[in-house]
């Protein structure tokens, strides 16, 4: 995959090695990075050199597959325990988006299901850049969906990335709001700089500008009163982990607020995430709510912006219960938050 291709792409196989783009540099530099082993992919995770809940389930994909495809021995079971050994560490990345355990699942099982190191090996590599084109197909057809919703003139408050940078391609939220555009739709996208990391303005307006789609930055807390004054017509987010059996959506911290003055102001708010996202198995109560180092509030860019000796807090992600959710796009359709329990069927 070259990295001159038209649409942006943010993680892809070459030759042995796992490449993708350094998030951390943008919107000043854009820099790829080849990964070599699966222990330089779980700091890539860890460390938000790639992130958004479906690009680092493909990250967690292409990391199995680093673990074993390089690795030279004629024993099944050396491979099968070096492929146990990079699952746990990158499971212990990050414990809120769910693609990534779903992703480690799903290559676990092919492996599982294969009878010697040559299959074994073909198998978990070929499972991971299947779900690398998956997710960019997904992607777009959540755009399709998504894309009804939206109407002529619509003026769109995003928050954190959910583009093509969160995704192997295209994106969920921003997918739809591409799908739009490129429908002829005139929108214009307000992006919340999301603090403490400010994905909406690195990653969010570095994205659409390089679309030409209408975007102006806002801080988090111009929202409400922009709905206030009528200025946003809908809401449109990503999310880390969408729990089937309730409902509740969990994404970047600050949705909660945003969902509740959409609520309040009769502002639709509208959910974009691939059926991966949906956690079918726990409740909510079971979710580990991601707490970061709290530098990143404390810092702007390795700038201290608060005085010495202060403390801080810095959960990664909050919970906004499904009676504040207008609708949940996914690949299979539009469904309201009640209705997810049928993606199990």
């Amino acid at each position: 995959m070259s990295k001159a291709c038209s649409e942006l792409r943010t993680i892809w196989w070459d030759r042995g090695s796992v490449i993708i783009i350094d998030q951390r540099l943008l919107p000043h530099k854009l820099k790829y990075l080849r990964l070599k082993s699966y222990v330089e992919v779980a700091k890539a995770i860890k460390n938000m050199v790639i992130r958004g809940a479906p690009a680092i389930g493909v990250a967690a994909a292409m990391g199995l597959a680093l673990a074993v495809v390089n690795l030279k021995t004629n024993n099944r079971e050396i491979l099968m325990n070096r492929l146990e050994k990079a699952a746990d560490t990158i499971r212990s990345t990050r414990p809120t988006a769910v693609n990534l355990f779903w992703a480690i699942d799903r290559v676990m099982e092919v492996a599982r299901e294969t009878s010697s190191v040559e299959e074994l090996k073909k198998k978990v590599l070929e499972e991971a850049l299947k779900m690398a084109e998956e997710d960019i197909e997904v992607n777009k057809m959540i755009g399709e969906h998504g894309s009804k919703l939206i109407e002529d003139g619509d003026r769109i408050l995003t928050h954190c990335n959910a583009g093509a940078l969160a995704t192997v391609g295209y994106g969920t939220a921003l997918g739809i709001i591409r799908t739009a555009y490129r429908q002829g739709k005139k929108i214009t996208v307000y992006a919340s700089e999301t603090r403490p990391r400010l994905q909406g303005a690195k990653l969010t307006v570095w994205e659409l500008l390089r679309e030409h789609i209408p975007v102006k930055l806002i801080t988090d807390n111009m929202a409400a009163f922009l709905m206030q004054r009528g200025e946003i017509s809908k809401v449109i987010v990503g999310a880390d982990r969408i729990i089937a059996k309730t409902g509740h959506v969990i994404n970047k911290i600050g949705t909660l607020s945003h969902a509740i003055a959409a609520k309040y102001y009769g502002v639709p708010f509208i959910v974009a995430a691939p059926v991966s996202s949906i956690d079918f198995k726990n409740v909510l109560e079971e979710v580990v709510i991601e707490e970061r180092d709290v530098r990143e509030v404390l810092y702007i860019d390795n700038v201290r912006i608060a005085p010495k000796g202060v403390e801080a807090i810095n959960p990664a992600f909050d919970i906004t219960p499904p009676e504040l959710v207008s609708y949940i796009v996914t690949e299979r359709g539009i469904f309201k938050p009640s209705e997810l329990r049928e993606l199990c069927k």
